[in-house]
């Protein structure tokens, strides 16, 4: 999920840095910037079940319509409930739209018969001027959540602005009325951010009272490849 002031990108010349880290293909920004720690990066086991899983990095234009769906039915199945209620509503169009993001870059993490279990979606970017990276969503089938899994992507996010100067930050937003994820976010040193919209009075005596809060976590720069090429 992305908050409305996300939909306009501040994009600059060709050499702008994050621009040009949105320009490389998969696997050069899985070497450079993702840098995964252990080769073994893209395979995971449930401690619980032991059942082995497949983890791989797309752009979403490279996403196939199977695999599209299938992160969509994910949001719905774990997400509609927090939408419907708040300011954003539940707008399945406008929802796929945002998920086609030329610049989004998916994790699927598949089981043994190639079925998208768990995904999360993130995109270097500029929010009020200042460069991240936006983890969009970050979706569990319930019997994955608990497993350290959830934990494990948004690791990856951190890797990805530790080693993309001049990104310092991870950022999200997260419904109010999840509180669970509000947890979640907190215990991996996710705090609430400056920009984050606060209650206000608005005319006629009427108030603003925000249903979501954009947190964020400063990452500390990594020496790696970043953005050399």
């Amino acid at each position: 999920m992305k908050h409305p002031k996300g939909d306009i990108k501040q994009r600059h010349a060709a050499a702008d840095p994050i621009e040009r880290v949105n320009q490389k293909g998969d696997e050069i920004f899985i070497k450079e910037h993702l840098c995964p720690s252990e080769p073994t990066w893209n395979q995971w086991v449930n401690p619980k079940s032991q059942d082995s899983f497949s983890l791989s990095l797309v752009r979403a234009g490279s996403l196939s319509d199977e695999d599209l769906k299938a992160c969509f039915d994910l949001v719905e199945e774990t997400s509609r409930a927090d939408y419907e209620p708040s300011s954003f509503g539940w707008k399945p169009s406008k929802k796929i739209a945002e998920m086609k993001s030329p610049d989004l870059r998916y994790i699927l993490v598949k089981d043994s018969e190639g079925r998208v279990k768990a995904f999360t979606s993130l995109m270097p970017t500029y929010e009020e001027g200042e460069p991240v990276v936006y983890c969009y969503e970050i979706h569990l089938k319930p019997e994955l959540q608990g497993t350290g899994l959830g934990k494990l992507l948004l690791g990856l996010h951190e890797s990805v602005a530790a080693n993309t100067p001049p990104i310092k930050k991870v950022m999200l937003t997260c419904f109010l009325s999840n509180m669970h994820a509000h947890e979640f976010y907190k215990k991996r040193g996710f705090e609430k951010d400056k920009i984050s919209p606060e209650p206000r009075k608005l005319r006629y005596g009427k108030e603003f009272i925000p249903d979501y809060l954009i947190m964020s976590k400063v990452i500390v720069q990594e020496q790696s490849l970043g953005t050399s090429s």
